[in-house]
C-alpha cells in the first residue's frame, strides 16, 4: 500500500520517515519529497508498506500523531493524476514557426 504523509517537520528524512512506520511493519520505501530549486524538504512524503494490515494499522496510529512538534496527516495515497499536456513555445520546434516561416 503506497501512504501519503503530510504536515512532516523540514527536519525529516527519508530514513526518518522509514523509522516512523518500521514499528508497523516491512517499509519496502519511504521518499520525502525535495524541491528541486533549494534542495529542501517540501514537507510530505510517501510510504510503500506491502502488507495492507500493516499499513492500515500505520495510518491508524500516526494521523493525528505528533511527531517533532508536526501533528502528521496520513493517508492512503490516492494514484498519481496525468497532467495534460502543454504546449510547446519553444522558437525552434514550435508548430507555429514550422508553417510561418
Amino acid at each position: 500500500m503506497n501512504i501519503y504523509v503530510s504536515n512532516l517537520s523540514l527536519s525529516t528524512n527519508d530514513d526518518g520517515l522509514k523509522g516512523m512506520f518500521s514499528s508497523f511493519g516491512q517499509v519496502e520505501s519511504a521518499k520525502v519529497i525535495m524541491d528541486r530549486f533549494t534542495g529542501k524538504s517540501r514537507g510530505f512524503g510517501f510510504v510503500e508498506m506491502p502488507d495492507v494490515v500493516e499499513a492500515g494499522k500505520a495510518i491508524a496510529e500516526l494521523h493525528n500523531g505528533l511527531v517533532d512538534g508536526q501533528a502528521l496527516n496520513v493517508v492512503e495515497a490516492r494514484p498519481r493524476e496525468e497532467k495534460p499536456s502543454r504546449p510547446n513555445f519553444r522558437n525552434d520546434s514550435s508548430e507555429y514557426n514550422k508553417r510561418h516561416w
